[in-house]
């Protein structure tokens, strides 16, 4: 693709990375065919090949974005399907990424809009806060036909029917490995998963401990930004993010760390990407350190190997790929493999690779694409005849979860299960 910057636009680093990215395309229109929102709602602006041309349009003549653009920027979910299959190895996250800090800074959103975003911007990062909201919303649950808003509607929805208590494993600590110690890591304890499933931080630590880590829970070490990442407020999740680097970076200039382990695949993308977020920052440095100890928890899994998997019942797993593991970090086979290695029956769904359509924020904000992906995806793995639904990120557990009878657990809760753990609290009732 051929662009036309200024040489005065290209002194902007961001610029400058998006021309690269632009130049990579060749309009084949491959991403088309994987595209989560061009599958429901075949708009050609609503596929990635679309959204680059209007993002171009957008950045090459420095103008204000219209409605339009927005409406189309707005509709991707930032599955990253589109990069799996580009032949051509364009970036699409770090392009689709300026673009959103690029409208949020020159664009002004209609009034419900800009108050939606503000609240989830400052609630969904701040477990406290969250935990608070979720109380709110399971009173208003019974109300919910009454509010005209499909979004807030979709908040409600989304609402867990109980929601739990405080786990005292979040707090920062030192967890002893069991046995001999093999390694030292950090846990990604999060945000929003520490107010909606405590189990899966508890089972996280349990099965590092019982492999020979000794688990860190850093001090300052919170939400990693990607929620405020996604909707363009730079300056929030550049604030978590730095929280984050610091913390971990202490920790690596202390007694050391071998990973930075990872259990919600959605934080996994964004960690690892650090790096290129912290770019000509004074933290660019620490930031790379920190973007290249990331791991997710089956990485370090299938590095460790399970010891005595022997333990759980040989249910069917209907296997859902997070597309932030999948697309985002690349990780495909090794979750499938630890399950099947622990006594599971791996189940995978047809079209696999195409989005549950959670997203981060994205089920609250558009939630009747959201809520048409849900019901393909939810179909796709019920057509599997499963005993119970794995997957690696909180958010897709609580979009498909509201959307099927069938228990749905984190691929970590499986193996803890699996090697020693207490059966999973969600398949206490599944014989």
């Amino acid at each position: 693709m051929q662009t036309t910057f200024t040489a005065q636009q290209l002194a902007d680093p961001l610029t400058a990375r998006s021309n690269e990215i632009l130049r990579t395309c060749v309009h084949c229109g491959f991403c088309t065919a994987t595209c989560p929102t061009y599958k429901v709602l075949g708009d050609e602006l609503d596929s990635p090949r679309g959204r680059i041309y209007l993002i171009k349009d957008m950045l090459e003549n420095s103008r204000v974005p219209d409605e339009k653009t927005v409406k189309h920027i707005d509709r991707c979910l930032s599955c990253l399907s589109c990069m799996t299959t580009c032949p051509s190895g364009v970036h699409y996250m770090h392009l689709v990424d300026h673009a959103r800090e690029y409208i949020e800074e020159n664009y002004r959103r209609p009034l419900p809009d800009r108050a939606l975003r503000w609240v989830l911007a400052k609630v969904l990062p701040y477990p406290g806060r969250f935990r608070l909201a979720l109380l709110g919303a399971k009173l208003g649950r019974p109300f919910r036909r009454l509010i005209p808003d499909a979004r807030l509607r979709a908040m409600l929805d989304m609402t867990p029917r109980d929601i739990p208590t405080p786990s005292l494993n979040d707090s920062p600590q030192v967890f002893a490995a069991q046995g001999i110690r093999r390694k030292r890591v950090a846990l990604l304890v999060g945000c929003a998963q520490r107010a909606l499933n405590t189990d899966i931080n508890d089972a996280t630590i349990r099965l590092l401990r019982r492999h020979g880590c000794e688990v860190v829970i850093p001090r300052g070490m919170g939400c990693c930004g990607a929620l405020t990442h996604h909707m363009g407020r730079t300056d929030e999740s550049h604030g978590f993010a730095a929280a984050n680097i610091r913390a971990v970076a202490a920790e690596i200039d202390g007694e050391g760390l071998d990973a930075l382990v990872i259990n919600t695949s959605g934080c996994g993308t964004t960690v690892k990407d650090y790096g290129h977020m912290f770019a000509g920052d004074p933290l660019e440095a620490d930031a790379a350190r920190v973007a290249a100890l990331a791991k997710d928890i089956t990485e370090v899994m299938a590095d460790l190997g399970l010891t005595d998997p022997t333990h759980a019942a040989p249910l069917r797993v209907g296997y859902h790929a997070a597309c932030s593991l999948q697309h985002g970090q690349q990780i495909k086979a090794t979750p499938k493999e630890l399950l099947a290695s622990a006594g599971f029956t791996v189940l995978e769904p047809k079209d696999s690779h195409i989005c549950c359509g959670s997203a981060g924020t994205y089920n609250l904000m558009q939630p009747a694409i959201s809520a048409e992906l849900k019901a393909r995806k939810v179909a796709t793995l019920e057509a599997t005849s499963p005993q119970v639904i794995s997957a690696g990120n909180i958010g897709c557990m609580m979009q498909i979860g509201s959307g099927t009878g069938v228990p749905v657990v984190h691929t970590a809760e499986l193996l803890d299960w699996a090697t020693g753990g207490p059966r999973p609290r969600a398949l206490r009732a599944v014989a």
